[in-house]
């Protein structure tokens, strides 16, 4: 019975977890990846404004999450 509580508890600590709701993106026109920091190493070669974006956004666009912050 006490493991059965913990695993309700851990999956409800999972589920309450929500994805950051702002995101970085080098502002090319032509990136494909998203950065969850702007001070992500991905972003070192923008040559572009690096500008906040939201990950609703993001989604719908179909760019991905960054390499080096998987």
């Amino acid at each position: 019975m006490k493991t059965l509580s913990l695993t309700i508890i851990l999956l409800i600590n999972l589920a309450c977890k929500e994805a950051p709701k702002e995101v970085y993106i080098c502002n090319s026109g032509k990136t494909t990846k998203y950065h969850l920091k702007a001070s992500c190493r991905g972003l070192s070669n923008c040559q572009y404004k690096i500008v906040k974006s939201t990950m609703e956004k993001v989604k719908q666009e179909k760019k991905t999450l960054c390499g080096w912050e998987k």
